[in-house]
Formats: structure tokens, C-alpha cells, sequence
């Protein structure tokens, strides 16, 4: 129970934090219709392309373990499966037109979907 609490916990930290990098530094909203202005790159971003479908698969996955539901955790599995291919196919395309060589270069350093916590040798 603890443990599927503190996954939980992450996963929302995660959710709550890439909306605020969404406010705060994307001039826009999750919305379509106000979306971000500027690609977001700092806060949960800096350490993951997709914090914020990272957020709900995580919170899900804590959901599935405080309730003991198998249920839930194959909708934890079928969303990322479903976002993995959107991202793919529709999302990343997208952001390369919209945000050129910048997005390009923030693709190579920052991963999909699970961070790398290794230094950095500069």
C-alpha cells in the first residue's frame, strides 16, 4: 500500500509539474486551442520529453497497486501503448515542423520517456 502510494505521488509531482512548465515557461496551455508558444525544455522537461503522459502512466500504475486492480494497470499499459504511437506517428512530427533544429537537438538529449539521472561529463 505505502509503495503504491508513492508511486502515485510521483506520478501526480510529475502531471502537476509539467502543467505548470506549460504556464509558466510555454506561453499556452494544454489546451489545442491555446496551445504552448515556445518549446519547453527546463523543469520536468529538462529530464524527459513527455512528463506529462509519464505522469498518468505512473499515477495509474500507483493507482493499480494501492487498489490491487489488474484492470487498471492494463489501462496503464494500453495508454502508453496508444500515446507511445501517437507521439510517434503525429506528435514529434509536429513539433520538428513547429520548432525546427530546436526540437531536433532537444530530441537527441532528452529521452521519450524515462529519465536518465547519470552526470553529465562536461
Amino acid at each position: 500500500m505505502l509503495t503504491g502510494g508513492i508511486i502515485l505521488f510521483t506520478g501526480l509531482s510529475l502531471m502537476s509539474g509539467a502543467i505548470i512548465a506549460f504556464i509558466r515557461w510555454g506561453n499556452g496551455t494544454l489546451a489545442p486551442w491555446f496551445p504552448t508558444r515556445k518549446l519547453i525544455t527546463t523543469g520536468p522537461y529538462a529530464l524527459l520529453r513527455n512528463p506529462m503522459i509519464t505522469g498518468v502512466v505512473v499515477t495509474l500504475i500507483g493507482e493499480a497497486v494501492v487498489i490491487l486492480s489488474y484492470s487498471i494497470l492494463i489501462w496503464a499499459i494500453a495508454f502508453f501503448l496508444i500515446n507511445d504511437i501517437y507521439f510517434l506517428m503525429y506528435e514529434e512530427p509536429n513539433l520538428e515542423r513547429k520548432f525546427g533544429e530546436e526540437y531536433r537537438q532537444y530530441k537527441q538529449k532528452v529521452p521519450r520517456w524515462i529519465p536518465r539521472f547519470k552526470k553529465h561529463l562536461t
